[in-house]
């Protein structure tokens, strides 16, 4: 079964909103510490970008080997936001629904590193909401895809830098219902107000604890015993009312959540964490890409939490590569 689901992954097309970012590495070496200030001098010797926020899950989508990505964002008139197109139109992503605002700059988060560890970050952003001209630009070619049937699940991805807005969800997710298209969200709590029947929402432990307006009191032993997480959950559950609550739990490792009891918890599968940047968009990539592909909740969180211990093995927003994934299912499941 699950290797007609990691075939079926070339047939999968994939639509994603939300944030786009520019994740910039300047790599160098500390030699000595400034005479200026007690601050480490960084020798900068070489320069990469990445695609991070909603366009790092559409990277996941790309090394997984979707059969189409269509991207969905807003950039700035500006060097970061073409570097962004080029990298999308590069990695072959349908890039009609990328609109440009002149009066915003992009996203971009560079980081300095410095011996395999991050030494500073440096962000640019204008996190005030984009003018609904351009989110009607957005979501227009998102519904006639949709319409026409030419797109497999939806991914709302929210990392309130001002692109996603509640209204936005409601259209699509009034085309995508009529058409039986499944979706998920990757929510940013305090951004969005909620929106009704998801097919799937996916916070982390923190987040889910602010969507539902509680403090996190910290894990009491295993998921399923956890008094605060379960009430968290309940209340996301009735204000949401996605079809599933998927859980994404860091080293307890995944939960599905589904009428007001745990459908299914997945411990980790990481055997070594070294940076878990980015490891939320390579889950929920992972996931929407396999329950397109045929498999149910559960095979499709399954899989997702294999991809996610291997990601969190490498430095940075680095995606799940298909053959890595392969691998690593095949290593677990001998």
């Amino acid at each position: 079964m699950y290797d007609k689901i990691f075939s079926a992954f070339n047939s999968g097309r994939i639509a994603v909103i939300g944030d786009l970012m520019l994740d910039v590495y300047l790599w160098g070496q500390v030699s000595r510490i400034s005479p200026e200030a007690p601050v480490p001098i960084v020798n900068l010797q070489s320069r990469e970008a990445r695609l991070g926020g909603a366009a790092n899950v559409m990277r996941n989508l790309g090394t997984l080997g979707a059969g189409k990505v269509y991207a969905f964002g807003a950039t700035g008139d500006d060097l970061p936001g073409r570097e962004i197109l080029s990298l999308l139109k590069d990695s072959g992503f349908d890039t009609a629904g990328v609109v440009v605002d002149s009066c915003r700059p992009t996203t971009e988060k560079r980081r300095v590193m410095a011996g395999g560890q991050q030494m500073l970050r440096e962000d640019m952003e204008d996190t005030s909401p984009l003018d609904d001209k351009f989110r009607h630009q957005m979501i227009a070619p998102l519904i006639d895809l949709i319409r026409k049937k030419e797109v497999d699940a939806v991914i709302f991805e929210d990392y309130a830098k001002g692109v996603l807005s509640s209204w936005m969800l409601e259209e699509v997710l009034y085309e995508t219902r009529k058409s039986g298209i499944p979706t998920a969200l990757d929510p940013k709590p305090g951004n969005l107000t909620p929106v009704r029947h998801l097919t799937a929402i996916k916070p982390n432990r923190p987040e889910a604890f602010a969507l539902a307006g509680m403090s996190d009191p910290g894990p009491e032993g295993k998921p399923e015993n956890d008094p605060a997480l379960r009430r968290a959950a309940e209340i996301i559950e009735n204000e949401w009312q996605p079809d599933y609550l998927l859980l994404s739990l860091a080293a307890q490792g995944l939960g599905i959540f589904r009428d007001h009891q745990w459908h299914k918890l997945i411990p980790t599968r990481a055997r070594e964490v070294f940076d878990v940047s980015g490891a939320g968009d390579t889950v929920t990539a992972t996931f929407v890409l396999s329950s397109a592909c045929g498999a149910d909740v559960v095979q499709a969180a399954e899989i997702a939490n294999c991809a996610a211990g291997v990601v969190v093995g490498k430095v940075g927003t680095a995606p799940i590569i298909k053959d890595e994934l392969i691998s690593a299912w095949k290593g677990m499941n001998k």
